[in-house]
């Protein structure tokens, strides 16, 4: 087991590889790209229980009804739905990983995986609220996107992407970070591989009856280290990825929520047992 001192490290230089990644980006790659499954024109999202869904969640993903009035397909998943998707996508030995979920939003980490490598498209998370601008550029291509977040350990608050992308910016204890939302991706993506592979594996690790962290095992600690995994292993790792600094004048996560006062937001049930 790696002491906290590699932990750290390792940490460490997670963010370091992002904050390099994202400030020193130029776009993406249209040619690098060719040999990529193209993203198809479709957005997935994901409530666990949909007899339950919230009005507030509602609104929210009602938000974007205006795309699919200009022919993108919307797909709405439930824990049941996605279940059998995994089964059969991947098989057994995925379902029951998925079944380790003990979380809805681990739940969601989980399947929006599966689902993005399996058939390609953009997941988004059913409380982002859709402002209307141009989305028509996530699907250019067959690359990885996805969204950098920067958290400030000592404010507690999130470093808007305006400052945080800017060559040089930095603060001590600022953390680097990729979000698992929006997922955009054709299918069969070589990074979203390694991804599913390891929240499988953190999955079936035996933890002596321990519940795992949710952020690290499926969430975009898993992903942020699976991209780092992924440069560190292959060279074309900035061909194959593309980084949304935009992504808020797309679309927004709505705060508050009436979910996010109880057990169904994962940050007060995180390593607890879920009560649905």
């Amino acid at each position: 087991m790696a002491s906290n001192s590699q932990s750290k490290e390792d940490h460490c230089a997670r963010s370091n590889f992002v904050r390099g990644l994202v400030q020193g980006y130029r776009g993406p790659d249209a040619v690098s790209a060719a040999h990529l499954a193209q993203t198809p024109r479709r957005f997935v999202q994901f409530w666990d229980n949909l007899g339950g869904l919230p009005g507030d969640v509602r609104e929210c993903m009602e938000s974007w009804k205006e795309l699919k009035e200009q022919g993108y397909e919307f797909l709405l998943f439930d824990e049941r739905l996605a279940r059998d998707f995994i089964w059969k996508k991947f098989g057994s030995r995925y379902k029951k990983a998925y079944d380790m979920c003990y979380h809805p939003a681990m739940q969601s980490d989980y399947f929006r995986l599966c689902y993005i490598l399996a058939e390609g498209g953009c997941y988004v998370d059913a409380d982002d609220v859709y402002h209307g601008a141009e989305v028509g550029h996530l699907f250019d291509g067959g690359q990885l996107k996805v969204q950098p977040l920067c958290y400030d350990i000592t404010t507690d608050r999130m470093v808007p992407p305006s400052i945080f992308i800017e060559p040089g910016a930095n603060g001590e204890n600022w953390i680097f970070y990729f979000n698992n939302n929006p997922l955009i991706a054709g299918h069969d993506n070589p990074i979203l591989k390694m991804a599913l592979a390891s929240a499988t594996l953190s999955l079936e690790r035996d933890r002596d009856g321990q519940l795992p962290d949710i952020q690290s095992t499926t969430g975009p600690g898993n992903l942020t280290k699976s991209i780092y995994d992924a440069a560190s292993e292959n060279s074309y790792i900035e061909k194959a990825l593309v980084i949304l600094t935009e992504w808020e004048d797309i679309a927004t996560s709505k705060w508050p929520l009436s979910y996010r006062l109880d057990e169904r937001n994962w940050r007060l049930s995180n390593r607890s047992e879920y009560k649905c």
